[in-house]
């Protein structure tokens, strides 16, 4: 169980990573739009996303236990603000539409590889460390 202490880590947690994310896609629209670097990017997402879980459980505190809804609340967050901003505000992502589908996509992928990496490291079992 979370508790209102986590909640508003995890809260802030959520923005901090979202506003990174945004920042990532507006001031650097190169990597999303050539496509070689755009497969690097999703290449580099997997450090990226392992390092999102293991930051938002040390910075909030959470136990094994708690860590996958932690990373879940973190998560779905981030993509209620990516889906409004990017749905009524896309200009904060860039104004190239080919960029947003790009930028969308790999926010789609981040979120997905991230709650992967929690799920895999709360089923091993007994392990406080992800393999």
């Amino acid at each position: 169980m979370l508790t209102s202490s986590h909640i508003a880590r995890l809260v802030g947690i959520a923005l901090a990573l979202w506003a990174l994310a945004t920042a990532y896609i507006h001031l650097w629209p190169s990597v999303f739009l050539d496509p070689a670097m755009a497969a690097l990017g999703f290449v580099t997402s997997l450090p990226m996303a392992f390092l999102s879980v293991w930051l938002t459980r040390k910075l909030a505190g959470l136990q094994m236990s708690q860590l996958l809804a932690g990373v879940t609340l973190v998560g779905a967050i981030a993509m209620m603000i990516d889906g409004l901003l990017l749905r009524f505000g896309p200009g904060i992502y860039g104004s190239d539409d080919a960029l947003l589908r790009a930028g969308a996509a790999w926010l789609l992928w981040g979120y997905g590889v991230s709650l992967a990496f929690a799920f895999l490291w709360v089923s091993r079992k007994g392990t406080e460390r992800p393999a």
